[in-house]
Parts: C-alpha cells; sequence; structure tokens
C-alpha cells in the first residue's frame, strides 16, 4: 500500500503496514459518555492495512454515511513477531514506536449495528478510518503507564488524558492481544481513545499529540 511506517526524523521503517488491533472502551471516561458497560475483558477488532492514511496534507471523511467521530489513541507500532502471552521484556523489546493516531467512527451506522448486535466492522473500517501520524522511536518513551495524549480541534482542546487511566495499560494489553492472534511486524496497536470524543466537519483543524514527543497538525478537507 501506499503509506508507510515514518519515524518523525523522516527515516523510513522497512515493514509495510500491517493490520490495525484495536480496543475499544479502554477508558472508563469513554465508556460512560456512550452509555457503555465497561468490559471485563479487552473488546477487541480490527482494522485493515487498507484504513491507515497520513495527517499529512489533510485527510478525508465520508459526507453520506451519518456521523464520523474523532477518537485520538495512542498508536503503538510492532517491530518484531509476538504471539503466545509474551513476556513483559519481549513485548517491550518488540516496541518499535508511538504515534498519536484518529480511530474514525461511523457513530450513526455504529449505533444502528450495536441495536442488532452485529459486528462494528462497517463503521469502523472504511476507508481513511485510521489517522497513523509519523512514530517517535519506542526508546523515545521511558514508561508505557505514563504517556500523555491530546487532541485540539480548532483551537480547543478535545480529548486530553494520560495512558494512566487505561483500564487494560498498553504492556497487558499487547500480551492480551497477542494471546488470541499473533503480531507481526508492522503492525500497529491502537490503545483506546479517552472522553471527549464528538463528530468531526469538513474544514476542521486539528492537533494530535503525544505531548512531550509529537504533535501533528492536519484537517479535515474540504470536499468539491
Amino acid at each position: 500500500m501506499s503509506y508507510q511506517h515514518q519515524y518523525i526524523d523522516g527515516t523510513r521503517i522497512h515493514f509495510p503496514v500491517g493490520k490495525v488491533v484495536c480496543v475499544g472502551r479502554n477508558y472508563a471516561a469513554h465508556a460512560k459518555e456512550l452509555n457503555n458497560p465497561v468490559p471485563t475483558e479487552p473488546l477487541l477488532f480490527i482494522k485493515p492495512a487498507s484504513c491507515v492514511v497520513s495527517p499529512e496534507g489533510g485527510f478525508n471523511i465520508p459526507q453520506d454515511r451519518g456521523a464520523v467521530h474523532y477518537e485520538i489513541e495512542i498508536a503503538v507500532l510492532i517491530g518484531k513477531p509476538l504471539s503466545r502471552q509474551p513476556s513483559e521484556e519481549e513485548v517491550l523489546d518488540a516496541i518499535s514506536g508511538f504515534a498519536p493516531a484518529l480511530d474514525l467512527t461511523l457513530r450513526d451506522v455504529q449505533e444502528r449495528l450495536k441495536e442488532k448486535s452485529w459486528p462494528w466492522e462497517v463503521a469502523k473500517s472504511f476507508d481513511g478510518a485510521c489517522v497513523l501520524a509519523p512514530f517517535v522511536s519506542g526508546f523515545a518513551v521511558k514508561d508505557t503507564t505514563d504517556i500523555d495524549v491530546r487532541l485540539t480541534i480548532n483551537g480547543d482542546v478535545r480529548q486530553d488524558s494520560n495512558s494512566r487511566e487505561m483500564l487494560y495499560p498498553i504492556i497487558p494489553l499487547i500480551q492480551h492481544m497477542a494471546g488470541q492472534f499473533a503480531l507481526q511486524p508492522g503492525d500497529v496497536v491502537l490503545t483506546g481513545t479517552p472522553a471527549g470524543v464528538g463528530p468531526l466537519q469538513p474544514g476542521d483543524e486539528l492537533v494530535m499529540e503525544l505531548p512531550g514527543h509529537t504533535a501533528v497538525t492536519t484537517r479535515v478537507l474540504q470536499r468539491n
């Protein structure tokens, strides 16, 4: 695919984008704002590589499928294979980078699917549903339980939290994921979104941040 992994210093990573493994409701406040129960184990779903787009130059959203909600998340780039309940040390060794990402959701579509107890893929896996910024090196993050994440839209902070608020912290979460299905170099883990989600509009300007590490400015493009 055309999108490739990139570090913020401009160097490219040698493996292509793989699957995007996501967790839903990993922040209690976000589950509460959508009137969802807090899960008793990680609620996993997968976005295909075709979802991934770069924020560079802006990104498009569907205009004819109801509300498109932003969800800022800490993205983790997997650089080595993981499977069968890896140890904490193996997971740390396999992490290649961290980045801010947007998990975009067709919220109206998702609500209809949930009412029928149907899978969410149609609402979560459309083209462009994962806006993925360049990565900072995994070595730049000293403590995975203390990573700030923030989203600002049109100058207003909409989401602002820290990985310490996660129900399932990053390392145990990745251990659980790898116990369900193998993770390969190029796979990306999205670790859940904090409270404050809402709809995007064409023309919105966004700043996606891991404060202290990286900030990326992008916008929702106006379609002709």
